[in-house]
């Protein structure tokens, strides 16, 4: 086994985060990733809908996570504001169930230049004053040659923002 391969295993049999492609076909994929927060329910949805606190700036179009916002609302926009005064609408809210759930539509980064869109849900499950955090993104369409092949680098992005949502949540 590599120290790669070691180092991610230890990763995983921590408890940090668990993560996988579920499915990838060349008309979409579905990737899952699961954590843990030290915090209830509650506290999660609080940081959860407020995503200039999670949100890596590098998948930002502005550079800046400051410049993101979420109206956790159905029809409500996750949505970023440009220095020039344009702005992005990344996705929309579907489903918004404080503390349980948020469901959002759309494409992320440079999806949304394609055919493809996507559910992005978090589900949220507390137990003794923990939050088990379960994020999918399932995304279908097109995109010249295959979303399969989509799936691998969206899990990576997906598990960057995961891994910015717990530690925000336990003030890391």
């Amino acid at each position: 086994m590599t120290m790669m391969a070691a180092a991610g295993l230890t990763v995983l049999a921590a408890g940090v985060a668990q993560a996988e492609v579920v499915d990838a076909q060349p008309n979409g994929f579905e990737v899952r990733r699961e954590v843990v927060a030290n915090a209830p329910a509650a506290t999660v949805w609080n940081v959860l809908v407020r995503p200039s606190k999670w949100w890596a700036s590098s998948h930002t179009w502005s550079g800046s996570a400051a410049n993101l916002s979420l109206a956790p609302a159905s029809g409500g926009c996750f949505c970023e504001r440009l220095p020039n005064g344009g702005s992005v609408l990344h996705m929309t809210t579907v489903n918004a169930t404080p503390g349980q759930k948020l469901v959002l539509s759309g494409g992320l980064g440079p999806l949304q230049t394609s055919g493809a869109t996507g559910a992005l849900a978090f589900v949220l499950a507390e137990k003794d004053g923990k939050t088990t955090v379960t994020v999918t993104y399932d995304v279908g369409g097109y995109v010249k040659g295959g979303l399969d092949k989509w799936a691998g680098p969206v899990d990576g992005m997906i598990g960057q923002q995961v891994a910015g949502l717990k530690a925000a949540v336990e003030g890391k």
